[in-house]
């Protein structure tokens, strides 16, 4: 990543870096207008696209994707102007694209700097334009559930104004692009500078032959984000950060520098690195290129001097060209860098710095870690010479109530909570991450598989990314690598998930290969694999990944008899069979579970079945849309968690799982399509932990002493009624107690991870679970009949946050009775109000069936709690107060203090 100068160094040399380059946020000043109607939209079109009449987004999401809609291209379309940005990610200079003459749109009214623009909406980036809502209501909406109901489609500008001084006239400019949804064509100044399609990807442009050093600058983005483009809410807009960078014409290219460790151990460590230098002059040079080695401390930042240095290279680069330099270096006693709990996230970060003529030309920062991986195929990932049993979950790109819009303290937030279940892996899915994403990663010690395409040649949505792949894939997968290849998180990477080539046997393959080559060109270090959900052992796709990768298919998909006879994928337990057939290659399993449910609610009957699918009166209720929290349910073609840990612990050598999955997420609500959110995380929404949280972190946490008691003791309903209790439990051993009175022992069995006691009559009063672990006492639990609701307790994850206007606070409200507990059936409409010197971003309760806004500062309880996004104004400080009433409780306050 690159820094303006060199944080933590020492006064002088850091005033030294920050004159060679600057890398400044550029995401203040935006002015923003979307089209009502995208149809009546302006005709800067990037490519023409297929007409869809029709499509049925609640189709099973492991439905045969199928063949794309060939459209016959027109003669205005911008795509020649914009497909020479990625060359720089094409190898084959006889592929790469020439600009043809002319400037498209050059007359167009938004992108003068003379239009009137102070009607717009004033924003400042990251920003989600599809968020605010509303939701898309009823049957046969604009946006149907499986982008989550929000009006994230579209057509859109951004606007920016700026100056440059004199100074910078003889310098390289660029804008740097984190990730804009989608078909981004950007103008400077009137001239259309270029562009990038795929939504994910980070890019960068050079925006040097159009800016006025002196003067003003006028820049203009154009975004287009298709409907019918994602199986789940992609967002809309520059929903990542943008940075203006400025270099000397000399300088280290874009993701220029890589750094590769070989020979690891505690002893030593030998460091290789290479770094591309930019010549952008019209002369040829000579420059020499030192590089320093430093400690990074826990926050990322220089600790001290350096502690070792490559020896300096002196090279000669032609004008308008490139020019490579490569060292290698040991390191003595290493600090490595490995994963939480059982090792220690040490990084460290090479400066390398460009000198011309004893003038510092370019300063700039690689951070790495030193780390050895080795994958065994009888046993799994090794690293630092530890076998980590891979306990993964599966992410989204959204954060929940903040929508797609990137902000650093809510991933950690997330990455925080998953850690506190046991999580020490984690699949981006199924695209490239915000870059901070890996940063926070990198910095507590969580593994990582790194994910580029959802679909390839054949499509799953009618106009998803298969509709630019066979022009984009190269630029895309080479810039996730480059960009991506020097954190120390990433383990692996994944070129697709169940991607339609699965079923085209060896013409599949041969894609896969030529995926597969065209990233160890880039990184030679890591395996590449892609996630198989249809393709079985003998076929020739799994044949051409390094690890084997399975979708469900371990456990098996759809083995109930209830499915024999049905067109859908029905595939008996595959980890034997993949084992067999590949017994050089690790096997994971991508996704497993996609189990079901929603917090709180608990619905009877309870199935005595091990995993079961979700039907009306088994574990589901149409009428209210809403999944029982037993957790026994899953997809029709998952399995509950219960039965992939069996499968997991039946057969040792798989490398571990990636639950489908941790945070529940925009869009994709199955079973209930008139929803607006997944119902398939541990973690709702809103960051409230369901029960099956403790069902994971009872297995993957065994040394942390933990007790679990479901469902909640409120029911008047059910006076004298059956009504099943479970217990998930880090112990072998549980005794229930209700008001006092035993209801037994029991033992975890062979297989067994939950105990069950069916047979509990309920009655008002105390639940009581004391756990057991080798017949000492080990952890306990108390559940109770709640009052009536009285009051609000109110209270934050942080009691202190940055004012930088960036920084969140979490505040979750509980109603509670008059001895403060919960009561988990409460819905009472909670509203928040905060002093002047800060903002309530967004509200949320985990209900996937609530379609109160998010900006909305009042929402009712779901299952007894609600939450609000807090942050402080920018410039602001002193104490920030958040007050949470509703009518006829008690009002509930927190304070929050502004750093």
């Amino acid at each position: 990543m690159t820094l303006a100068g060199c944080a933590g160094n020492d006064e002088a040399d850091a005033a030294t870096d920050l004159a060679a380059r600057e890398r400044i946020s550029f995401n203040e000043g935006w002015r923003f207008y979307k089209y009502a109607d995208s149809k009546q939209a302006d005709g800067l079109i990037y490519d023409v696209r297929p007409e869809v009449e029709s499509f049925n987004d609640t189709k099973e999401a492991d439905s045969k994707p199928t063949d794309a809609v060939e459209v016959n291209a027109i003669a205005n379309v911008l795509k020649p102007w914009i497909m020479p940005t990625g060359n720089d990610f094409i190898i084959d200079p006889a592929k790469r694209h020439v600009r043809p003459p002319g400037n498209p749109g050059a007359k167009f009214p938004f992108v003068q700097a003379s239009f009137d623009d102070s009607e717009w909406e004033a924003i400042t980036l990251p920003h989600d334009w599809g968020i605010k809502g509303p939701f898309f209501e009823g049957d046969d909406p604009e946006v149907g559930g499986g982008m989550g109901r929000l009006p994230s489609d579209g057509v859109a500008w951004y606007r920016k104004s700026f100056s440059l001084s004199e100074d910078d006239k003889d310098k390289q400019i660029y804008l740097d692009v984190d990730g804009a949804m989608s078909y981004a064509m950007v103008w400077l100044n009137g001239h259309l500078v270029g562009g990038w399609p795929y939504g994910y990807s980070s890019w960068r442009l050079d925006l040097t032959p159009y800016i006025r050093a002196g003067g003003d600058n006028q820049l203009a983005i154009r975004l287009d984000n298709p409907p019918s483009s994602s199986r789940w809410y992609p967002g809309g807009g520059i929903y990542r950060n943008v940075w203006l960078v400025k270099t000397e014409q000399v300088h280290v290219k874009h993701w220029g520098s890589v750094v590769t460790t070989e020979n690891v151990s505690n002893g030593s460590a030998d460091i290789k690195l290479a770094v591309k230098l930019q010549n952008s002059s019209s002369a040829n040079v000579q420059v020499k290129v030192t590089n320093d080695v430093y400690e990074l401390n826990e926050t990322g930042k220089l600790n001290g001097h350096q502690i070792i240095s490559f020896a300096p290279q002196t090279v000669s680069i032609s004008k308008n060209a490139d020019a490579s330099i490569a060292s290698q270096i040991t390191l003595k006693q290493p600090k490595l860098w490995g994963p939480r709990p059982t090792q220690t996230p040490n990084r460290y970060a090479v400066i390398t710095k460009v000198w011309q003529n004893g003038e510092l030309k370019d300063s700039y920062q690689t951070n790495f870690g030193i780390r050895s991986l080795r994958f065994d195929p009888s046993s799994g990932v090794h690293v630092n010479g530890e076998l980590i049993p891979l306990q993964g979950v599966n992410q989204h790109h959204d954060l929940g109530a903040l929508g797609a819009a990137f902000n650093v303290r809510a991933a950690e937030r997330q990455l925080e909570i998953l850690r506190d279940m046991g999580v020490n892996t984690i699949r981006v899915a199924h695209n490239p991450p915000a870059p901070e994403l890996l940063e926070l990663t990198d910095r507590m010690g969580i593994l990582v598989t790194d994910e580029s395409f959802d679909s390839w040649y054949k499509k799953k949505t009618p106009l998803d990314f298969h509709l630019i792949f066979e022009d984009w894939h190269e630029q895309d997968l080479r810039a996730l690598v480059r960009r991506d290849r020097n954190h120390p998180s990433v383990i692996m990477w994944f070129i697709g998930n169940e991607v339609g080539e699965q079923y085209t046997d060896e013409e599949g393959a041969k894609i896969a290969r030529e995926l597969s080559r065209i990233v160890k060109e880039e990184d030679s270090t890591r395996p590449v694999t892609a996630s198989m959900n249809w393709a079985k052992a003998d076929m020739p796709f799994p044949a051409a990944l390094d690890v084997i990768s399975l979708n469900y298919q371990g456990e098996g998909i759809r083995q109930l008899p209830e499915f024999e006879g049905t067109e859908r994928i029905r595939t008996p337990p595959s980890y034997p069979a993949f084992h067999k057939a590949h017994p050089d290659k690790v096997i994971l399993s991508s996704e497993t579970a996609s189990a079901f449910s929603s917090r709180g609610i608990y619905l009877f009957p309870v199935t005595d079945e091990f995993s079961a699918p979700v039907r009306d009166g088994r574990g589901g209720d149409s009428s209210i849309h809403q999944v029982s929290s037993y957790e026994l349910h899953a997809v029709d073609f998952g399995s509950s968690a219960d039965k992939v840990f069996k499968y997991m612990d039946m057969y040792p050598f798989v490398a571990g799982q990636f639950v489908w999955n941790g945070f529940d997420y925009l869009g994709e609500p199955t079973p209930y399509y008139s929803a607006r959110s997944s119902y398939s995380g541990m973690i709702d929404l809103a960051g409230f932990k369901k029960d099956r949280f403790y069902l994971y972190q009872s297995k993957w946490r065994p040394n942390f002493p933990m007790v679990h008691i479901l469902p909640h003791w409120n029911w008047p309903e059910r006076l004298g009624k059956v009504t099943p209790i479970h217990i998930f439990t880090s112990g072998d051993e549980v005794e229930l107690f209700i008001n006092g009175k035993s209801q037994g022992k029991k033992k975890k069995g062979q297989y067994e991870y939950r105990l069950r006691f069916d047979n509990v009559v309920y009655e008002p009063g105390t639940v009581k679970a004391v756990a057991y672990k080798a017949g000492k006492p080990w952890a306990q639990e108390t559940v109770v009949t709640t009052g009536a609701a009285t009051g609000l307790s109110v209270e934050a994850d942080r009691t202190k946050i940055a004012g930088d206007g960036e920084d969140l606070a979490f505040v979750t409200v509980k109603v509670t009775d008059n001895n403060g507990n919960t009561v988990p059936t409460a819905r009472n409409k909670v509203s928040f109000s905060v002093s002047d010197n800060a903002e309530i971003v967004a509200t949320d309760n985990g209900d996937s069936t609530n379609f109160t806004p998010f900006p909305s500062s009042s929402r009712e309880a779901f299952s007894g709690k609600v939450l609000a996004i807090i942050k402080a104004k920018k410039r602001q400080s002193g104490e920030i107060i958040v007050t949470a009433s509703a009518e006829g409780l008690t009002a509930g306050t927190e304070v929050i203090q502004i750093r």
